[in-house]
C-alpha cells in the first residue's frame, strides 16, 4: 500500500498564518500551523520562562530558528539546543518536552513519515 501523498509546491508566507497561543506549565507558546494531508509544519515561539505542560512522544523534525532551549528527555537527559541547530526524533522513541529560559524561534514539522515502523 502507497501511503505517500503528493503536495503541490507552494510558498507559506508566515506573515498571513494565524498565531495560536498555548499554555505551558508556565509561560505560553505562539504556534502558527500549516497542516497538510500526512504533514503539519509550525513556526512556534515559547516565552521566556517556558516549559511543557506534558511529555510529549510525537516523532518530529525541530529546528531552532533563534534563541536557546532544552529538550528534556523523561529519562533526565537534557539536551541544549541553540540558534541553527536541530534534533529527528521518530514517534515514540522518546518522550521529551521543551523548555526556555529566554525565549525561542522553532521551525517543527512532523507528520505521517515520522511513524515508528
Amino acid at each position: 500500500m502507497n501511503n505517500s501523498i503528493n503536495i503541490p509546491f507552494q510558498t507559506i508566507n508566515w506573515d498571513l498564518v494565524p498565531k495560536t497561543e498555548h499554555v505551558g506549565e508556565t509561560g505560553v507558546a505562539l504556534w502558527q500551523t500549516l497542516q497538510l494531508p500526512g504533514l503539519r509544519i509550525r513556526i512556534i515561539e515559547y516565552s521566556s520562562g517556558y516549559l511543557a505542560d506534558h511529555w510529549c512522544k510525537k516523532g518530529h523534525i525541530v529546528h531552532c530558528l533563534e534563541g536557546e532551549f532544552v529538550s528534556e528527555l523523561q529519562t533526565g537527559e537534557e539536551i541544549t539546543l541553540t540558534k541553527g541547530m536541530t534534533y529527528v526524533v521518530s514517534d515514540d522513541l522518546s518522550s521529551h518536552r521543551s523548555s526556555t529560559q529566554n525565549g525561542v524561534k522553532l521551525l517543527i514539522i512532523d507528520g505521517n513519515f515520522l511513524e515508528l515502523k
